[in-house]
């Protein structure tokens, strides 16, 4: 059990890791009372070494750490890297590079559509993760040795994992599809959360012009503000509050007040003067400025019994190559593919090769599906006589 708790014992863990070929990254947060996700805890293990970096500990800076996650001569691995990847994008504003992810690699390899790290643990390293801590509170000192060994074991077996992955898409030679897929996970714009946008996932019938634009102010200044003051946006102020204070558009303390459930003390603060600023702001915007709501998503008229065809070639064609089918081709793909658009994710790379190309010629009769006993299988279709 190594726990770090000092600047100097973090830079001292940090240096030899420098010139590591990789280190395994977990982190344990809190955000159930903030907006922003409180990091409490940090795990690195490199190719001989882990510890757990108490990130609240008294005066310890944690720029080592950020110097290693920032380093490009390093691979950081996380496992379902999302979240992860946040702090560290909230902390050093930039994304750890290079990476690479367990759960994606472990699609690729054909180990399920979103395989766990409990389970990868055991098939792979052989180990087995005592789960009794998963749900701890992360955030109370002191932590037990049983909190730090469970939090350790996230880093140390996903050396294993990796090193056996790693291995698996190299002798498959799909080891650059994983750089492919992180392009995603890569892109600052992931982690950001722009207030000026928080209206668009709120979805009013039939709201006009003047009301969209009395959404967006009044949205953007829930999220700015619990962003501010370090709250949930739905402890500010939930999303029916929002939608009924959008719908009367107040314009005094006393109307404020009347919304279901928001309370006098809420409305005569200084939450309701700047939540009536904001109002009289979107009223008084000229008709060229209003925000506009986006067109409906196109509908796409797909023929069912060609979209059957497609999920069963996926099927067949995912099943082949050992991949799980969800990362290859989403329901949507498949709806797009059989109405005849062609600018989809999977006719390109990789799924081009494993599905897309395939995807096509049965489109357009060149491949036909038969059964085999129990099974489907491919058969290419003859052009007869004079086609």
């Amino acid at each position: 059990m190594k726990l770090i708790t000092t600047t100097d014992a973090l830079a001292a863990f940090c240096k030899p890791l420098a010139d590591a070929e990789f280190v395994t990254v977990d982190t344990e947060f809190m955000r159930e009372r903030t907006y922003w996700p409180k990091l409490c805890l940090a795990q690195v293990a490199g190719p001989d070494d882990a510890a757990a970096i108490d990130a609240l500990a008294e005066g310890i800076d944690l720029s080592p750490l950020d110097e290693l996650m920032a380093n490009p001569r390093v691979l950081k691995v996380f496992h379902a890297a999302r979240q992860d990847l946040e702090i560290f994008y909230l902390r050093m504003n930039r994304v750890p590079h290079p990476l690479f992810d367990t759960q994606v690699a472990a699609m690729v390899c054909g180990h399920g559509e979103a395989a766990s790290y409990e389970s990868l643990a055991t098939k792979l390293a052989k180990a087995r993760i005592d789960k009794s801590s998963r749900f701890t509170d992360w955030s109370r000192r002191p932590l037990s040795e049983r909190q730090i060994t469970y939090a350790l074991s996230d880093v140390t077996h996903l050396r294993v994992v990796y090193e056996k992955l790693r291995r698996q898409l190299e002798k498959s030679g799909r080891l650059p599809w994983i750089a492919e897929e992180m392009a995603v996970l890569n892109d600052p714009a992931t982690y950001r959360a722009d207030p000026d946008l928080a209206w668009r996932k709120l979805r009013p019938r039939g709201a006009s012009p003047r009301v969209l634009a009395i959404l967006k102010e009044v949205a953007a200044w829930r999220e700015r503000t619990a962003q501010r003051i370090d709250i949930p946006r739905q402890r500010l102020l939930r999303d029916e509050q929002l939608l009924e204070i959008t719908s009367h558009a107040p314009t005094t303390v006393e109307e404020l007040a009347m919304t279901r459930g928001l309370g006098r003390g809420f409305a005569e603060g200084w939450q309701g003067r700047e939540l009536l600023e904001a109002i009289e702001k979107a009223r008084k915007l000229p008709d060229s400025e209003l925000p506009t709501r986006e067109k409906p998503p196109e509908q796409i008229r797909a023929p069912s019994a060609v979209v059957d065809l497609l999920r069963t070639l996926l099927r067949v064609k995912a099943e082949q190559a050992g991949v799980a089918a969800r990362l290859v081709a989403s329901a949507d793909e498949l709806d797009k593919l059989a109405a005849g658009k062609r600018d989809v994710h999977v006719l390109s790379g990789w799924r081009h090769e494993i599905f897309g190309r395939d995807a096509l010629d049965l489109i357009d009769g060149r491949l036909a599906l038969a059964l085999d006993g129990e099974h489907a299988k491919l058969m290419p279709v003859t052009p007869a006589k004079g086609d």
